[in-house]
């Protein structure tokens, strides 16, 4: 087999660029502040975050940030993967993730693992999202209520 013909099935550019901004977020979390403050600026690292991203993304983006921190007041927002996520005494509980973000045809507003969404054996843990209804935000706060119980 030449060089030519081998293909890397490695990380996409997307991928690639997705670790580094985690890598700069797990920096930046250790730096020495206040509580407070390094709350105060956490929500201002995803609120800019969101304002970067393309209108519909940002529309969406914009609107969950909204419902998250009505339902769910004690979940703390953070930038995770480059993305806005929210957190519970420093477990993330959710997460939203743009389309743009790996060339997706939808958003996705998913939950981790510590999330207290437990159902039988099996249950969903993303959502793809096109737009949100009024119908769509309540069953997304009863959602993340119940995430951070």
């Amino acid at each position: 087999m030449n060089d030519t013909t081998k293909t890397y099935d490695g990380f996409t550019a997307e991928e690639r660029d997705a670790m580094k901004q985690r890598a700069k977020e797990l920096k930046a979390s250790t730096r020495r502040a206040s509580r407070a403050d390094k709350a105060a600026e956490e929500e201002a690292a995803v609120l800019a975050k969101i304002a970067e991203m393309t209108e519909s993304d940002r529309v969406l983006a914009e609107r969950f940030h909204a419902v998250v921190k009505a339902s769910a007041p004690e979940l703390a927002p953070k930038l995770w993967y480059g993305m806005p996520a929210y957190a519970k005494d420093g477990k993330l509980v959710c997460f939203f993730q743009t389309a743009q973000k790996f060339n997706a045809r939808y958003a996705t507003f998913g939950f981790n693992d510590s999330a207290n969404l437990d159902d039988g054996s099996m249950w969903p843990t993303s959502y793809a999202l096109t737009q949100l209804t009024p119908a769509d935000e309540a069953r997304i706060a009863d959602l993340v209520r119940r995430a951070a119980s």
